[in-house]
């Protein structure tokens, strides 16, 4: 069995959570890491217990260390870093979003192609096994008629916000901000299923510093309607649900779904509304969330395929074409849409 030597970029706390399920398939080998500073380099590499540390990208691109790298950077920074590493005959999991926008994400698919290496956007949840149960059902719902997904979480570092503390999560220069945090999650999936909108109607609310802090996206399908939630500025517990003509499918978390049910359409009886109970849909797994992604990734490569069938570079694209509409209406603007 041949191993996949990974570099990383980004020491922050979604590479380690990566790392762990990364290390769940026996084909995945941590062999480096970058970072801007040697101490910290060092203390993540003691961490992880990686051999080798570079503190120039390129140095690590270039060296015959790595066969592939794992971007975590900040979101300004993708493009650039997995161009450079694509460049050089590396193959790229980059996380989402993406990019900084859609300009950007079409020139990392052409550096790929353009390469002949593989690119994927590590979007974990429509990887996970009951993303897929979803997709294997939807023929079930009959007429697809709406598709709903709200992802709210309070982010502790806008406590510091209040306090008049701007962490990068909430600064524009680095491409931050709700929906490119977290609003992406309820985005993707819906153009993993049914493909770019016809149109896009945004709204929320703009923090001083320039990045959203919640919103609602209204989008519009060819005999569908599609709504999201996003927020990190307060809390909600709703579940995703996809709803048709004959039945509807209910996910719990669509950041995470781990809990999937069926309802199909019952008439009434006697004037009667009548329930179903639902069908169960879950697929119980004990793999690390973040397995599944690093899974297909290797899978690409070892298949010699340029992208997922599932998280492909389309539907990168076309998330992050929604995303610039939806910014575009919000009146939020980054540095790089300048570019």
């Amino acid at each position: 069995m041949q191993k996949i030597r990974f570099g990383v970029v980004g020491t922050n706390f979604i590479t380690d959570w990566v790392i762990a399920g990364a290390r769940e398939d026996s084909r995945f080998e941590l062999a480096a890491v970058y970072s801007r500073t040697r101490e910290r380099g060092e203390e993540f590499a003691a961490k992880h217990n990686i051999p080798h540390i570079f503190t120039s990208l390129e140095d690590m691109v270039t060296s015959d260390k790595v066969d592939a790298v794992y971007i975590a950077s900040p979101n300004y920074a993708h493009a650039q870093q997995s161009i450079l590493c694509m460049t050089h005959g590396k193959h790229v999991l980059c996380e989402k979003p993406l990019a900084a926008n859609a300009r950007e994400a079409r020139m990392m698919v052409e550096a790929a192609r353009h390469n002949s290496v593989t690119l994927m956007e590590a979007m974990k949840s429509t990887l996970h096994p009951n993303f897929l149960a979803v997709k294997d059902n939807l023929h079930r719902i009959g007429m697809p008629r709406r598709y709903f997904a709200s992802f709210c979480q309070y982010s502790s570092r806008y406590d510091k916000f209040k306090e008049g503390i701007v962490l990068n999560a909430f600064r524009p220069e680095f491409a931050n901000g709700a929906m490119m945090d977290i609003g992406v999650y309820t985005i993707y999936p819906l153009v993993a299923l049914f493909g770019k909108p016809q149109s896009v109607s945004a709204q929320g609310i703009v923090l001083s510093s320039g990045v959203d802090g919640q919103g609602v996206v209204n989008l519009q399908y060819e005999g569908m309607n599609a709504t999201v939630l996003y927020s990190k500025i307060a809390n909600s517990q709703l579940p995703a649900e996809i709803q048709g003509e004959e039945g509807n499918i209910t996910i719990d978390r669509i950041q995470t779904p781990t809990h999937v049910k069926f309802y199909p359409r019952v008439a009434p009886a006697s004037g009667h509304e009548q329930r179903s109970e639902g069908e169960v849909l879950t697929i119980h797994e004990n793999h690390n969330e973040y397995y599944y992604e690093v899974k297909e990734f290797i899978d690409l490569i070892e298949q010699g395929r340029a992208e997922s069938e599932t998280n492909s570079h389309q539907t990168s694209i076309s998330t992050l074409e929604i995303i610039d509409q939806v910014r575009q209406q919000l009146g939020v603007h980054y540095s790089s849409d300048d570019e």
